[in-house]
């Protein structure tokens, strides 16, 4: 119900997308344009477990992909340990003026405390993805929660996220993921992996059963990438994730509107309307459960 629609979300659309390409600019001194591909990644700080750390080092790839159509800007929206709203950030934004040189440290909208020990900072500098002016790759990490009262983007997180073109999950466990499920809801594409249950349920939801022994898996051009990914895998994920990245890139408009709606059609399949059924199934298996337990407890006191 807080999807917004058809006119309001052409405009929130518009209102992300500029207010995310100002933020990258401001920060990087670059001049990235509307035909930038806006991905991003955001959930708990579970490093491994949300594959922040797969999602990194598929950037770090992509920034050497000659084959790359556009200029990626990549988010990663995981709260970290705050401090504050950068000042020089704020200036820079607050004035109308454009500007040609990073910021330092550009790749953060704010300061954390313990800077030195995070785990994806220390992993963005090691793979020198730094936001040189010129490179192909942007990749901008936002700390905090997005609740509208950030000091940087001062917008909830759902009125962000319908301006990306792309959000990546690449989960290493995920009991369901709502993240992915949130994604399609605002008609953006994303890719997951099928450690997690949102991949699951959508591979499900492409053949409905197993074809033989082999499972059919969701493509972006269903709306959701499933990959594969198992303990032995890792560089083979980073690869595919990245080729989905950088495929995307090169879509036609009219098959990124095809990719949009599916996202979107598929997200309406797992409304709670269509799953309460499930509930229902599950808890009344268990009352019968719980049913036979009272049983043979009063059978073992007469």
């Amino acid at each position: 119900d807080f999807v917004p629609k058809g006119v309001s979300f052409n405009a929130k659309r518009r209102s992300a997308r500029n207010l995310l390409l100002r933020v990258a600019n401001a920060l990087t001194g670059d001049h990235l344009d509307d035909n930038s591909l806006i991905i991003s990644t955001s959930g708990r700080y579970e490093f491994r477990n949300k594959g922040i750390d797969l999602f990194i080092d598929t950037l770090g790839k992509l920034s050497y992909d000659t084959n790359l159509k556009k200029n990626v800007v990549a988010f990663i929206e995981v709260p970290g340990w705050v401090k504050e709203p950068r000042k020089d950030l704020q200036e820079r934004l607050e004035s109308d003026a454009e500007y040609d040189t990073p910021l330092p440290n550009s790749i953060l909208t704010h300061h954390l405390n313990d800077e030195g020990n995070d785990r994806i900072v220390s992993m963005l500098r090691r793979l020198d993805l730094n936001n040189e002016r010129g490179s192909k790759v942007k990749v901008i990490f936002v700390p905090c929660y997005l609740i509208g009262d950030d000091g940087i983007f001062n917008k909830p997180y759902y009125d962000i996220i319908l301006g990306n073109d792309l959000c990546i999950y690449p989960s290493y466990y995920e009991p369901w993921g709502y993240t992915p499920l949130e994604s399609v809801a605002f008609k953006v594409p994303c890719i997951t992996t099928d450690l997690a249950g949102f991949g699951l349920w959508a591979n499900s939801e492409k053949t409905g059963k197993k074809t033989g022994q082999i499972a059919v898996y969701s493509t972006i051009e269903d709306g959701v990438e499933v990959v594969h990914r198992t303990d032995n895998n890792y560089w083979d994920v980073v690869d595919h994730v990245g080729h989905v990245i950088s495929k995307y890139a090169s879509f036609s408009d009219e098959t990124v509107k095809s990719c949009r709606d599916n996202a979107f059609r598929l997200s309406k399949k797992a409304l709670w309307s269509n799953f309460f059924k499930y509930y229902e199934k599950a808890y009344d298996f268990a009352l019968a459960k719980a049913a036979e337990r009272m049983k043979g407890t009063a059978e073992q006191t007469k």
